[in-house]
């Protein structure tokens, strides 16, 4: 079998496939249908609503518990992993966010001052998440999981 044979049949890979995927495609329908605007770069683009990093991880935990059962180490390494990556989103990475928000909002006012700014000085604000959209791509990427589970 080729590579990409096994790895389409590999539960854990596709379930957090599936978990980013999905989370992607919805966090640009909500922008979408809130912004009034399609904005192609929410396909791949960090946070929002909901977080596909927290889809993709606890889609990977929930699937390596399924397949290896809670008391594996590859459960608890995935596990690990879920926990870090949602606490990073909502502290570090939400604060980026907040901070590029500012900085963006000083360089609107510079430059209604008069003062020549480049628009590569534009910093991106949808970084980190709230902890509503952490929770909502966690749930998301457990659905996932539970479901993929059981398809393939």
């Amino acid at each position: 079998m080729n590579f990409l044979a096994e790895l389409s049949h590999n539960r854990i890979f596709m379930s957090a496939a599936l978990g980013w995927l999905v989370a992607q495609v919805l966090k640009t329908m909500i922008y979408t249908i809130i912004n009034k605007q399609f904005v192609a770069e929410r396909m791949v683009g960090g946070g929002g609503m909901p977080s596909s990093h927290s889809s993709t991880v606890c889609a990977l935990a929930v699937a390596t518990g399924m397949e290896y059962g809670g008391g594996s180490f590859e459960f608890a390494i995935a596990a690990m992993l879920a926990i870090i990556v949602m606490y990073d989103a909502m502290g570090v990475r939400r604060e980026t966010g907040i901070q590029g928000r500012v900085l963006n909002e000083m360089l609107e006012i510079f430059t209604n001052m008069g003062k020549e700014i480049s628009a590569e000085a534009k910093l991106k604000e949808l970084v980190g998440h709230t902890p509503l959209q952490v929770l909502m791509g966690a749930i998301l990427g457990i659905l996932i999981a539970l479901i993929t589970g059981n398809i393939i």
